[in-house]
């Protein structure tokens, strides 16, 4: 409520998010106002929980969605899942380039995610907390620098690349060492799989069944015609990059 300018501030929140939106007085410049939201953003962020993160809306108003996309494949060779790739992936942020587009949001199909199901009895065996586990993951799917190191009067960078590449990779991430000295590994106490992150709605079309949806909302003062020429051009360019 301290914002300057501010006349009202309204919250709602639903399963895993919080909208918080501020009212300004009218006349207001949208990016003056976004960035003093953000010097207060910034300062709040150290009271929040560990694992909650703040982040502006796209600069854009109520009538910026200007234009819809759907993305099918009728011959069914592939899946909502692989669709949803192709558009977070391939079609979304070439579309996010385009000038007058603020936001390419995604609606719609399966997002991929590795899947670790802990079995709680082998891990009360081996007396593994499930947190242990949960930083195992962690701490194998990452970068990491190790200084330099010099030779024949060069300097080299060390760098140790440790991302996960697949289910394989998840399953020989060590936890601990048993007293025999065998090492305990995630899929000795876990089964890893592939599957669909837990959907909070679909995208339909026609009557027809689901498909994989994109909307484009466009900048705060920006001309809807030119935006939506330039992104009709770059999806004709895209095109030809997908599959038939």
């Amino acid at each position: 409520m301290s914002v300057p300018g501010a006349v009202d501030v309204r919250g709602s929140s639903m399963f895993g998010t919080s909208y918080v939106y501020i009212l300004f007085e009218d006349g207001t410049d949208i990016y003056w106002a976004r960035s003093r939201v953000l010097e207060y953003l910034n300062q709040v962020q150290g009271n929040l929980p560990a694992e909650a993160r703040t982040a502006l809306g796209p600069d854009a108003t109520g009538v910026g969605w200007v234009y819809n996309y759907a993305l099918v494949d009728r011959s069914g060779r592939h899946d909502l899942a692989q669709l949803r790739s192709l558009q977070d992936w391939y079609l979304k942020y070439p579309l996010q380039s385009v000038a007058g587009v603020s936001e390419v949001a995604t609606v719609g199909g399966m997002v991929r995610q590795y899947q670790v199901i802990a079995d709680p009895f082998k891990l009360r065996a081996y007396g593994i907390p499930l947190q242990k586990l949960r930083e195992a993951l962690a701490n194998s799917n990452r970068e990491a620098g190790a200084s330099a190191i010099e030779m024949a009067e060069a300097e080299y960078i060390v760098r140790i690349t440790g991302y996960l590449q697949g289910i394989e990779d998840i399953r020989q991430v060590p936890l601990m060492v048993t007293e025999e000295g065998t090492p305990l590994t995630i899929g000795d106490v876990a089964a890893v799989q592939e599957g669909p992150q837990m959907r909070r709605g679909i995208a339909e079309l026609n009557g027809e069944g689901e498909v994989v949806g994109g909307i484009i909302v466009m900048r705060y003062g920006e001309n809807a015609r030119e935006v939506i020429e330039a992104v009709r051009e770059k999806l004709n360019e895209l095109e030809k990059g997908l599959p038939e």
